[in-house]
């Protein structure tokens, strides 16, 4: 994402002049942080490619609400939706055991409220109470509906990784429509490719068995370093260097082993239900968007048999998790 006289190009959707206090936002501290925080958890740590962060994600869901329409305020509250996220992610809800994923929500009015972001956005005539994401339905839906944020993290991460071209993701883009407050897809066709993606996202890459081993064993590790009291939990307000060069600094053996294995990749992985170390289900993300059909609109799945098919697959695998053998090297 870069950054010219008020100007933000994005590999996905272009360049766009933005108003004063979305780069003024853009620049502060609390959203420069997310630059250092990486997307999908650990999982940098045993292939860097694997490193879209939460900067790149936030701003591209505010320029995806600016691209549909959406106002001044439902872009500022895009660009701040995931100030709030810890160091390494939701790897936070795993040592806390949080099984609804919402840490960065339980202290998102807390980060809000210590930071610069209040006096910014009364610099500029507005309050911070306009930061509830409910609010605004182009940013944020349940599921099984389409919103800026499951796109964008989607299409930003699928693209990234080589899974989809950019020619589809523009093809995509242009299929999306708002109106009268729903967002939807003009086409079952751009629909069950939409679908398709999201799966390869949420099931494909989430549960790779070495996205969940890096995961399973940062996740060991940061809660014996809390419980030794190597970390605090307040550390986790840094961004990942920050934290993992505490750990590093740490001479507790299966702290420093276990940083070592990650950092060194020595390590394999691989499925086996019969015999394996880590287990782990995936949170339920089923998706079936609005799609224009035949003058109305539908949930997908009762046009398409193939999203029907694609919905059961998902199911079935997200319930069954991966079994995951880890061998570790000799060396």
């Amino acid at each position: 994402m870069l950054a010219v006289n008020q100007r933000y190009r994005d590999d996905l959707y272009g360049e766009y002049k933005l108003e004063k206090v979305l780069c003024e936002l853009i620049e502060s501290g609390p959203v420069q942080r997310l630059k250092g925080v990486r997307q999908g958890g650990a999982c940098y740590l045993v292939n860097p490619e694997w490193n879209v962060t939460r900067y790149e994600h936030s701003l591209g869901v505010m320029l995806l609400i600016r691209r549909l329409g959406g106002s001044t305020e439902e872009q500022i509250t895009g660009l701040l939706h995931d100030v709030s996220h810890t160091a390494f992610s939701h790897l936070i809800d795993y040592v806390l055991e949080k099984k609804e994923e919402d840490y960065h929500e339980e202290i998102f009015k807390g980060t809000i409220d210590s930071s610069v972001i209040p006096d910014i956005l009364q610099k500029y005539g507005y309050s911070k109470e306009i930061l509830h994401q409910s609010d605004y339905f182009i940013l944020e839906q349940p599921l099984p509906d389409l919103c800026a944020d499951r796109l964008d993290y989607t299409l930003r991460d699928m693209y990234t990784y080589g899974v989809i071209s950019y020619e589809e993701v523009q093809e995509f883009l242009q299929s999306l429509t708002v109106k009268e407050d729903r967002l939807f897809i003009e086409s079952i066709e751009k629909a069950t490719w939409f679908v398709e993606t999201y799966y390869k996202e949420v099931i494909d890459f989430f549960l790779h068995p070495l996205n969940v081993y890096s995961c399973d064993e940062l996740t060991s590790i940061l809660r014996l370093a809390l419980k030794e009291n190597i970390v605090s939990l307040s550390d986790f307000s840094m961004d990942d260097d920050g934290l993992l060069a505490k750990l590093k600094a740490s001479k507790h053996p299966f702290i420093r082993q276990g940083i070592k294995e990650l950092l060194n990749h020595s390590v394999q992985v691989e499925e086996n239900e019969n015999d394996y170390d880590i287990h782990r289900k995936s949170k339920l993300r089923l998706i079936d968007p609005l799609v224009m059909h035949k003058g109305s609109l539908h949930r997908a799945s009762t046009v398409s048999e193939t999203i029907q098919e694609l919905n059961r697959a998902a199911l079935q695998k997200a319930m069954k998790g991966v079994y995951l053998k880890v061998k570790k090297s000799e060396a």
